[in-house]
């Protein structure tokens, strides 16, 4: 539904997932699972998904990427096989440690760190802004003055976007260029006639290889031979 390149992208990342199920013994995002149950346990409380959708997510980052680094990020995910410790897990809970990976991954893919996350950053930044507006209470004549409550908000978003929310949090937030999907580049669009092209001509040539051998096995049966030699006979009666 969201395209070939960002399907296989997520099954990448669902792999990526299971990696580290299996590793830790524990899926990730369970800090969202548990907000929500907390959530479920408030009375009135509201609970909202605030964070880009996936395919908008997908779509920009396969954009930003040429070929070769798309080429690269998936080979590098279908073969991660690094052991991941909790010790690891804690050690990434430092600032520091954080930061210094997250400038690894901006040397390698910086137009990947762009779009997963420093627009997500925005548009956490945003949403979390959103909810946290005053509540203005009902009044009971439009002569009475205007009274706000603040907002009570409780906001859990994965570590590394913490200093990009920080660092946007007092800035004027538009999200309307970071929810668009830019349209297909040309080599893309080359990429995938082409690919298309040779998927179909494997088919069609599997198919036709298939049907020769199929039909080649039917004609040699006996009972085959013996119905073409009676239809041979006809014109000659």
């Amino acid at each position: 539904q969201n395209g070939v390149m960002s399907g296989l992208m997520q099954m990448l990342l669902l792999k990526v997932s299971a990696h580290i199920t299996e590793q830790l013994g524990m899926a990730p995002g369970g800090e969202f699972r548990e907000a929500f149950k907390e959530a479920s346990k408030v009375p009135f409380c509201k609970f909202h998904l605030g964070d880009r959708p996936i395919p908008v997510t997908f779509k920009r980052a396969i954009a930003a990427l040429s070929f070769w680094q798309k080429v690269k990020l998936a080979w590098g995910l279908c073969f991660l096989s690094d052991p991941i410790s909790k010790d690891d897990v804690e050690k990434c809970k430092q600032k520091d440690l954080l930061e210094q990976m997250m400038a690894e991954m901006i040397g390698e893919f910086p137009d990947l760190h762009r779009t997963i996350v420093s627009e997500r950053d925005i548009y956490l930044t945003y949403m979390l802004k959103q909810a946290a507006k005053q509540i203005e209470l009902p009044r009971s004549s439009e002569n009475e003055p205007r009274k706000y409550i603040p907002a009570v908000v409780v906001g859990v978003v994965g570590m590394g976007h913490v200093p990009g929310i920080e660092k946007n949090w007092n800035s004027e937030l538009k999200i309307q260029e970071i929810m668009s999907v830019p349209p297909p580049s040309t080599s893309s669009r080359i990429f995938k006639f082409v690919f298309k092209v040779t998927v179909l001509g494997l088919l069609g040539y599997g198919c036709y290889r298939i049907g020769r051998r199929t039909v080649q096995f039917v004609l040699s049966l006996p009972a085959a031979q013996s119905y073409l030699q009676r239809l041979s006979e006809l014109p000659q009666q």
